[in-house]
This record gives C-alpha cells, sequence and structure tokens, in this order.
C-alpha cells in the first residue's frame, strides 16, 4: 500500500543543517536547534531558507577603549525563510589560538604557533634580547583555507575532521622592539587539524602541524590564499625580490641568512611564484610551486568553476590583470599566461556608466618544471639588459614597472625567461596596461559569471601625470583616491588575445567597473582620514554564493580601525561586521558556504598596535590594552567568525 511520508519536526529541523547558517551555539544549525526541541511530534514541513543579510555593527570608539583593542563583533546575520519568517543569528569571533601559543602536534609534544624554521626545519632563533632567546613567532596570519579530505583520520578527532590551511606573512619586529624583520623570515605554512562538533558546529583545535617548505626553497612574503575548486590551499608569494639589485638588498639577504644561514644561498627566482599545499588524510601537508604563472606580486589568486582559468592579484606599483589558463583542469602545473590590456572608459567610480573593455596579451605558454630549471640556472644578465638611463640605443624599450622607468632589452632566444622569470618587466615590454596600485584580492561570483578584484590605493601609477603613469595604457585617472575601490569584471567565453589566437577559457574578464569605493576625508575626531562608514583599502575578497554576500577584509591606514565587511549585490547592503584592534589588518578571510552541514567565515588579524600618524590620539590609551591582550604586540589571532541565538520553545 502507499504510505505519504510526513517529516517530524525534529527531522525536518535536522533537514535544516544543509543551510547557511553559521556555528556555535544551540539553535545555529538544524543539529543545534534540536536541543530545544521537546517531543517528537508531527508538525508541517518547515520553510526553506531564502536569503540572509547582515545586521550591521557601529565603529568602536574611545568610549569604549577595551572594543578598539581586541576582535569586536556587534553585528547578526538575520534569515529569511521561505514563508517569509526570519530568524537572526548574533555574531561573535572564536580563535584557535593567538600566534606564540604552544599548540599541540598530534604526537604528545607542543609546536609554537606561527613558528618560524630554516631549510632544515629547525627553529630559527631570535637572540635580540640577551639571555632571552627564543623561536621567532609570526604576528601577521594571512591566507586560511578551510577544507575537508576524504577518508581522513586523526587522533583526537571526536566529531568530523576538518582542516584549516594557515599562511604567515610575515613578523613586524625582533623581541627587542627595534629590529625591523619584515620580509627578513622564510614565510611559514601549517595545517591545523579541527574537531567539528556535529551538534554545535563548533570548530577545536586538535593538531598542528608545520608544512615542510624546503623541497620549494622556502618561501617569501605569502600573502592572501584561496581554495581551489578541488581542495588545495592557493598560496602566494608578494613583491618578488628583483634579482638584478638582489645581492645588494640587505633585506633577502637577511632572509637567505636566515633561510639557509648564509647571504648569498637564496637565487631570487625561486621566490614571486604561487605555492599550492595538499592536506593529506593524518592533517599532515606538503607543497609545491608552480613557476609557470608568472613571478609577479602575487596576492590572491582565484580559480574558475572550470577549474583551469586563474585570475591572479599583482599587489604592486604598476601592477595589472594576470590570468593563467592551465592545460588540464585541476592541474596548474602547466598552461598560457596572459596580461590585460585596458581599454577606454576606466574609471573608479561606481556611478560611471559603462565598463571599461580588456583585451589580452598572450606573454607565453610553459610548464612548470621548465621554468623552475630556467630559475636554476640563469642569471638576470642572461635574460635582459636593464638600464636606470635612456642609453640612446634604440634597441632598448622603455617600460615602467614597479614604480620605475627602465629601457630593457630582451637578449635573443630569451623571451619564454623574460615572460616567467620577469614577468612585470616582460609585461610592459609586451604592451599590457601596467598601471594600478596595489591590486589586491580576488574572487568570483560564479553565479552571475563576475569576478572582483580590490584595488587597495588608486594613486600613483594610477594618476595621470604621475612618474609611473603611462601615458596611453587605459589607467589614467584624474586624482588619486587612497581609500581605494573593488573592481567587478564581466566573464566571458569565445575571446582572442591581441594576437588574434582563441583563448581556451569560458571565464576570461572582458571589461572592468568600479563597485565599491572608499572616501578620503580630512581627519575626524577619532584621527580616521578615510570615511568610517566605507569600506577604505580594500584588500582580502571573498564571495559566498548562498549567502550572495562579497566579503571584504581591509589592510588600511586610514581607518583606525580596520574592518570586516559584508556587501550583499543582490540588495547593495553594505555592513559593517567585525572590527580588528586598532593599527591591525585584517586577513585570513575565508567564507566556506558549507562544510558538513555549517557556514564558516574564517578571518585573522596582524600587527595589531603598529602606530601610524592616524592613531596619534589613541595610541597612548590602547598600547597597553593592545599588549596586555596580544603577547605584547608579538601575537595575532587565527580563527573564524560564530553565531547563537536563542530558540523559541517548541
Amino acid at each position: 500500500m502507499s504510505h505519504t511520508f510526513t517529516p517530524t519536526r525534529r527531522k525536518t529541523l535536522k533537514m535544516f543543517a544543509g543551510l547557511p547558517l553559521l556555528p556555535l551555539g544551540a539553535g545555529v544549525s538544524g543539529a543545534g536547534l534540536l536541543s530545544a526541541c521537546g517531543g517528537d511530534g508531527d508538525a508541517p514541513l518547515a520553510p526553506a531558507f531564502k536569503s540572509a543579510s547582515f545586521t550591521p555593527m557601529a565603529a568602536p570608539t574611545l568610549a569604549s577603549p577595551a572594543a578598539m583593542a581586541t576582535t569586536t563583533v556587534g553585528s547578526a546575520l538575520k534569515v529569511t525563510y521561505s514563508d517569509e519568517s526570519t530568524q537572526t543569528f548574533n555574531l561573535a569571533y572564536q580563535p584557535f589560538f593567538i600566534t606564540g601559543d604552544l599548540v599541540a602536534d598530534g604526537k604528545g609534544g607542543k609546536l609554537l604557533a606561527g613558528g618560524y624554521y630554516d631549510i632544515h626545519n629547525q627553529p630559527i632563533i631570535d637572540q635580540t634580547v640577551a639571555g632571552a632567546k627564543r623561536q621567532f613567532f609570526s604576528d601577521s596570519p594571512d591566507g586560511t583555507s578551510l577544507l575537508t579530505v576524504p577518508n581522513a583520520k586523526v587522533d583526537g578527532v571526536k566529531g568530523k575532521p576538518v582542516f584549516a590551511v594557515v599562511q604567515f606573512e610575515y613578523t613586524t619586529w625582533a623581541q627587542d622592539g627595534k629590529t625591523d624583520m619584515y620580509g627578513k623570515l622564510p614565510s611559514p605554512i601549517a595545517v591545523l587539524t579541527l574537531d567539528q562538533d556535529q551538534t554545535t558546529g563548533k570548530l577545536s583545535l586538535v593538531k598542528y602541524h608545520n608544512v615542510d617548505t624546503s623541497r620549494v626553497h622556502g618561501l617569501w612574503i605569502t600573502c592572501g590564499a584561496s581554495l581551489s575548486p578541488w581542495g588545495t590551499h592557493l598560496s602566494s608569494e608578494e613583491y618578488e625580490p628583483d634579482a638584478f639589485t638582489a645581492a645588494g638588498n640587505a633585506q633577502f639577504k637577511a632572509y637567505s641568512q636566515n633561510l639557509y644561514g648564509s647571504e648569498t644561498a637564496a637565487n631570487p627566482y625561486h621566490y614571486g611564484h604561487m605555492p599550492e599545499v595538499t592536506v593529506n588524510a593524518d592533517g599532515t601537508g606538503s607543497i609545491k610551486k608552480h613557476f609557470c604563472m608568472g613571478r609577479i606580486s602575487h596576492e590572491l589568486v582565484q580559480v574558475m568553476p572550470d577549474q583551469r582559468t586563474a585570475l591572479m592579484g599583482d599587489d604592486a606599483t604598476n601592477s595589472a590583470y594576470f590570468v593563467f589558463v592551465a592545460d588540464k583542469e585541476k592541474d596548474l602545473s602547466s598552461g598560457t599566461l596572459y596580461a590585460a590590456k585596458v581599454g577606454a572608459g576606466f574609471s573608479i567610480d561606481p556611478a560611471a556608466g559603462s565598463a571599461a573593455p580588456l583585451t589580452w596579451v598572450k606573454l607565453g605558454s610553459a610548464t612548470s618544471a621548465e621554468i623552475e630549471n630556467l630559475a636554476n640556472t640563469l642569471k638576470p644578465a642572461d635574460i635582459m639588459s636593464v638600464q636606470a638611463k635612456d642609453p640612446g640605443d634604440a634597441s632598448y624599450t622603455k617600460i615602467v614597472a614597479n614604480g620605475k622607468t627602465e629601457w630593457i632589452k630582451i637578449n635573443p632566444g630569451m623571451d619564454k625567461a623574460a615572460a616567467f622569470l620577469e614577468t612585470h618587466r616582460y609585461a610592459a615590454y609586451k604592451g599590457a596596461s601596467m598601471g594600478f596600485t596595489k591590486m589586491e584580492g580576488t574572487t568570483v561570483n560564479a553565479r552571475d559569471k563576475v569576478a572582483y578584484s580590490a584595488l587597495q590605493n588608486c594613486e600613483k601609477s594610477m594618476v595621470t601625470g604621475d612618474a609611473a603613469n603611462v601615458p596611453g595604457n587605459g589607467i589614467a585617472i584624474p586624482k588619486a583616491l587612497k581609500a581605494g575601490v573593488v573592481m567587478a569584471l564581466n566573464l566571458r567565453g569565445g575571446q582572442k588575445d591581441t594576437a588574434g589566437a582563441a583563448i581556451n577559457s569560458e571565464w576570461m574578464p572582458v571589461d572592468t567597473k568600479a563597485l565599491l569605493a572608499g572616501e578620503d576625508i580630512a581627519a575626524d575626531a577619532l584621527g580616521n582620514t578615510g570615511n568610517p562608514n566605507k569600506i577604505c583599502n580594500p584588500d582580502n575578497l571573498k564571495f559566498s554564493e548562498k549567502l550572495r554576500t562579497l566579503f571584504i577584509g581591509e589592510d588600511s591606514s586610514q581607518h583606525v580601525n580596520n574592518f570586516l565587511w559584508a556587501y550583499n549585490i543582490d540588495t547593495k547592503q553594505l555592513a559593517r561586521v567585525m572590527s580588528i584592534p586598532a593599527g591591525g589588518e585584517s586577513t585570513g578571510l575565508h567564507a566556506v558556504d558549507e562544510i558538513n552541514g555549517w557556514t564558516y567565515i574564517m578571518s585573522n588579524f596582524q600587527h595589531a598596535g603598529d602606530w601610524g600618524a592616524i592613531h596619534k590620539g589613541v595610541k597612548d590609551q590602547l598600547d597597553p590594552l593592545i599588549k596586555a591582550n596580544y603577547k605584547n604586540k608579538f601575537g595575532a589571532a587565527v580563527g573564524y567568525l560564530t553565531g547563537s541565538t536563542k530558540q523559541p520553545a517548541l
């Protein structure tokens, strides 16, 4: 006989586990809701998730200095269901650790969170304070990916194992507080094994594994990161060291000394590439570098849903849109590199009418193995000649790269080496539009086929008349906007490069238009020189398909506190979600739509209490609070946003 099944209220609520709600606390997912249920009586089928919006928080002020000196969350997530009923989840921040904490290594021992290691995986020791030697650890955690691995099994996990890959960009100071350490240590990268409670969604740290980076020559200034569609962590190496001046570069020599024990052992051509971390089922990880994706100031790579096309951030003066199209899906070890030419109509005004068209210059095709071999064997002078002054020789081409005007000449047969090892110079030589300033994060809205790209500052090379601006390259604004913008790029197939050859991708950017802009202001009473109610100096970008929300993390020297923002691309509503400790930077952003029925927003911060001119009115009051919160300002948090609410009786 036939039977019509009507799910009980309890069973219906458990179905909600697949909906995009935040973790932690009774009632935040279907599983959590069960704790509020009484009997198992029948009830009508519960309404389906329809949409979500964020209720903004106010910026903290000196009326509450404690709020300015820590991660402060006063926002909420409001969920609307198909019957127009709503539910609100109050947000909070949950750290896994503060860098410098001792955390479990999964073997019965302890490791220093964010600790630095040399090429032999030995701790690098800070000896700047007599009688108080200690291992260096980072105050600047950055790119983070949350992921799962099939058949994962790690001792100590009681719920389900979830993994986070976290990279540590740099440390600001040695413990003497005087020795500048920026870029002088090899960036560590770690795999965190997290125990996901299946009742609450809460994530708890079980194991910390430091990834061995010796096989990729160590890592250089790892900044933003993303999760690949196939579940690996795509890292970054920004501000590639200039190979022509590395021998006299004090920063690079110190890096080499700390990594190899020699000022001359490190090869600049080994840095400025795109590392990829694969997590193993036991919570360990392995790493490789892709040398064929261009040696640029890699910031944040976004691989499109085709699992082949990668739009790359390029955090430099005279930066560009770069796209890499892999030969095979899920494999970035070979492919073709392109740089964009920007057409007429470029604007950073969101109210401007049309978008500026983009066409694509092919720089070359290569495998990672062949470019790594070139990096191992070639010296800079083998590839090209570079002159700082006009040599009066017609065989040289004038370019502007990395904020400098130069004259270059490519040696015969060295175009491929130039394209992949001297990418900024070669892209300028080939006529790409090398005119952006500090292009940071990238992300994609797959449903609408729109990518988003952050321009942290719109100044210098972007401004007409500036020495770094290249007339005729399509990027020329009449006045600087230090507060920056977020650009939107439509994605299409059927494109051809500037030589007329077909581009084998359905996800190429075809134009660029301003979506959101900050606003420069005269300093307000707190010290902000960017409007505190607008984005300022956007850096990390991540898009949630389920929430239809673009998340924006700031790296701002114009906001006294940097913020994490949520922008709903349908309603056009911008909401401040979290405030970072004053003097710090919002990093490690990762919006995770669903892991075992739970949604997470990962977020870290860097260098709290790194004071600038805008902080003169708050420094004296906040400095002791931040020192007390974060290991005398040497520590920083790695964690995620959580949600909680009280449920009505059922």
